[in-house]
């Protein structure tokens, strides 16, 4: 079976941990809630840190969720919040999306929040999807798409930042763009009854965007994609700190907007 190709460019710095962990099923997976029943059996692809798993597992109570990632560390984290949130319907483990290790037909609904972004091949990772889902069942698919991301005021520096991110996360073999081409890839993979949708995160009170621009000045120069960017040739330490500090003049604008725009799948089986 074909097996993950792509690096992950985010990585799991705290930087990147602050913006996983604000994630809910009411924020990050809103279009799927009305179609879950108390004895579902979901997987969730892409886990991280468990926010949104533990959530699915409090609205299926008689049912069974499993979080799955390619980091063995971040699930220890989602194993805690699980524990803390005395949920005993949940599992955890290590899997790729594109060979999953699960018997075919094993799952009411298989979900995945800005996940085929990063993985080398999208269209094999639906197919592994389907190919776990019961007949019936629903596959919930929601990304991000970097190239429609807007802001305000204008910022030369975020400009610099947009282009030098989606160029970082294509060398890496990911698709920061994927928000529009999840129902494309949903028909290559052979889905046919399909739900395309699309909701946006916005950034506009002067906590959120204190705490958006703030998450990415960080990630820009401390994490796994600054270290990526540098060590392909894409940008300098000097450039990351000047998009760094694009980043916290923006945000200290009283007036400073921004949406985050995500496409959304839902695929009945």
């Amino acid at each position: 079976m074909p097996k993950e190709t792509a690096v992950y460019t985010h990585g799991h710095h705290a930087a990147v941990l602050r913006s996983h962990t604000r994630r809910t099923a009411a924020n990050s997976a809103g279009y799927l809630l009305d179609s879950l029943k108390p004895h579902m059996r979901i997987l969730d692809i892409g886990c991280g840190p468990g926010t949104i798993t533990a959530d699915l597992a409090e609205l299926v109570p008689d049912g069974r969720v499993v979080g799955v990632d390619m980091a063995p560390a971040i699930l220890e984290q989602a194993r805690a919040l699980a524990a803390e949130r005395s949920l005993t319907n949940t599992d955890f483990a290590v899997a790729d999306v594109h060979a999953l290790d699960y018997p075919d037909d094993s799952f009411c609904v298989v979900h995945a929040h800005q996940v085929l972004q990063h993985v080398g091949d999208p269209v094999q990772a639906l197919r592994e999807m389907r190919r776990v889902t019961k007949p019936g069942g629903i596959i919930a698919v929601r990304d991000g798409d970097y190239g429609a991301f807007t802001w305000s005021p204008a910022s030369p520096g975020l400009d610099r930042w947009l282009e030098l991110y989606r160029r970082v996360a294509r060398a890496n073999g990911g698709e920061p763009d994927a928000g529009r081409r999840l129902l494309s890839w949903a028909q290559q993979a052979g889905l046919t009854d399909i739900t395309s949708t699309a909701t946006n995160w916005v950034f506009a009170t002067p906590e959120e965007r204190d705490w958006w621009s703030g998450l990415w000045a960080e990630r820009t120069t401390a994490s796994r994609y600054a270290q990526l960017a540098v060590e392909g040739g894409h940008a300098t330490p000097e450039q990351l700190s000047a998009i760094a500090d694009a980043w916290r003049e923006w945000g200290a604008r009283g007036d400073a907007w921004f949406m985050v725009p995500h496409g959304e799948i839902l695929c009945r089986v």
